[in-house]
């Protein structure tokens, strides 16, 4: 695997991958990888032929100064990682190198699906420095295919919007969650999650089983579903940011979860670590239980 830090020399590494004709994946990260990376990488060697994972850590799309300062890194243990996975370069470029003196260009994608949840919560700013950066790499790197994680459901959204509205050559597929045994989602920030609040995390994983044990049950309105998730948080002392049950698609509230289905996500603070998760509902009408779908088509 080769480490690369230019846009010049990772468009002279993939040129000749271009001219056979292989197909190119993006892997996005801002580094500290964790198996739920790793799964990324592994699902992106399944598609193409060559795999670009890159390491970022993109200040544009921290809204807090100390969330940006804290997010952990460690690139050399990057590098074992993404190359034990399956990546052909990792490129790790400078903050100069994606954002040069007077970098004055944003791409933003607008209306619900950066206004809600993590918008509402983070500010839309949040998205719009994600859509800028992941538009920049996928302008370095020509990917045939970007391969992102269940988790960021509502991001996925977000840069699947920015890929048809601009008409960008690349299709965006999304995988699994991964979970720690316990059910806590993977994140670059459960490192920081130290002594009881390690515990305390659960509850957002906790909640979400909770509102899929009620729907299995036959339950069906959002209110009453979201209520057992919020009972099952407060049950280790977390109280979500939010908690929504919205379309899939669009983000838009949902009253019930009527055949169709349905995003159950939330955001939760747990000491000073801000975690998020969700899940997707299925109802089954013929035997009246739900399955969860771990990813969106």
């Amino acid at each position: 695997m080769k480490t690369l830090r230019t846009v010049a020399d990772l468009r002279s590494a993939l040129a000749g991958h271009r001219r056979e004709g292989e197909t190119i994946a993006l892997v996005p990260t801002m580094g500290y990888l964790h198996e739920g990376h790793l799964s990324l990488v592994r699902a992106a060697r399944e598609r193409a032929g060559v795999v670009v994972v890159s390491l970022f850590v993109n200040p544009s799309q921290f809204n807090e100064a100390a969330d940006l300062e804290a997010y952990p890194r460690d690139e050399a243990r990057d590098v074992d990682l993404a190359s034990a996975a399956g990546a052909d370069i990792l490129f790790a470029p400078a903050l100069d190198e994606v954002y040069p003196q007077g970098f004055g260009t944003q791409v933003r994608v607008g209306g619900a699906l950066t206004d809600r949840l993590e918008g509402a919560h983070r500010g839309a700013e949040h998205f719009h420095g994600v859509t800028t950066v992941v538009c920049k790499l996928m302008n370095m790197v020509g990917p045939d295919v970007a391969v992102f994680g269940q988790k960021d459901a509502q991001q996925a959204l977000v840069l699947r919007r920015m890929v048809a509205d601009l008409d960008m050559p690349v299709r965006i597929d999304v995988a699994p969650t991964v979970r720690e045994p316990d059910g806590l989602a993977l994140s670059s920030r459960n490192v920081r999650l130290h002594g009881d609040d390690r515990r305390r995390a659960l509850a957002l994983h906790r909640g979400l089983q909770a509102a899929t044990a009620a729907l299995a049950g036959g339950e069906r309105d959002a209110a009453r579903l979201t209520a057992a998730a919020r009972s099952a948080m407060d049950e280790l002392g977390v109280q979500p940011e939010y908690l929504a049950l919205v379309d899939p698609g669009t983000l838009d509230p949902l009253d019930a979860v009527d055949g169709r289905e349905a995003l159950l996500a939330v955001a939760a603070r747990v000491g000073d670590v801000r975690l998020i998760d969700n899940t997707i509902l299925i109802p089954d009408p013929v035997h009246t239980d739900a399955t969860v779908a771990t990813c969106l088509s």
